[in-house]
């Protein structure tokens, strides 16, 4: 059974196109995320807000409600937004090259960063989080635009049996490498934080029940 799960919204009249043109810019230099359009930008944000659930329970049991009518006081600003898209491009070209390791301290780096800015309320955590999954998933092939009954729509749908696997040579393996090192770095210490007070790095897009389709 092919597992295969629509977002629960359908994310306005976006041509096949746009998804695709976010996806080749994005996976290519890691300065290109920085290189954006605004429009692309935008675009890519709304995929995100698509595809954030309307509550999330973090790993301490804390249940986030997020009333997805109130777009505008979740989402950030473009500046900030860009940036998490910049990581969440770096922590896809390591799950590619297989530096799961190196996948996770990038991760923990960002959520890291925002949680001590004190810049953003519980909301907005999760949609950054939800920014940087989108942002993975987009660049491993698993998200997708679909036509049914004559509406586009995003939807997560698993890749992994049918599609052709990505690869990664050690030259690029070591550049992402190096450019995860130097973000982490410079970042606050993970040693010294408490693994687990953030959303998880990787793994499943939020239940499609959990999403509105109030945009």
């Amino acid at each position: 059974m092919r597992n295969k799960r629509t977002a629960g919204a359908v994310v306005g009249r976006i041509g096949g196109a746009s998804l695709m043109v976010l996806a080749m810019a994005l996976a290519s230099s890691p300065a290109v995320a920085q290189q954006l359009s605004e429009q692309a930008l935008r675009k890519f944000m709304d995929f995100a807000w698509a595809l954030t659930p309307n509550k999330f329970t973090k790993p301490g049991g804390q249940t986030i409600l997020i009333d997805k009518s109130k777009k505008a006081e979740v989402l950030i600003p473009l500046d900030a937004a860009r940036e998490v898209v910049r990581v969440g491009r770096l922590s896809a070209h390591a799950q590619i090259c297989e530096l799961l390791d190196d996948q996770v301290a990038n991760y923990r780096s960002l959520m890291l960063r925002e949680e001590q800015s004190k810049k953003w309320t519980d909301q907005q955590l999760i949609y950054i989080n939800q920014l940087h999954l989108t942002t993975v998933t987009l660049l491993t092939g698993k998200l997708k635009l679909v036509e049914r009954d004559g509406d586009k729509q995003v939807v997560v749908e698993d890749l992994s049996a049918k599609s052709k696997a990505q690869t990664c040579s050690e030259e690029q393996r070591a550049q992402v490498r190096e450019l995860i090192v130097a973000y982490v770095k410079k970042g606050p210490s993970l040693a010294s934080n408490a693994a687990g007070k953030s959303p998880p790095a990787t793994g499943s897009l939020p239940n499609p029940q959990a999403a509105s389709s109030k945009q």
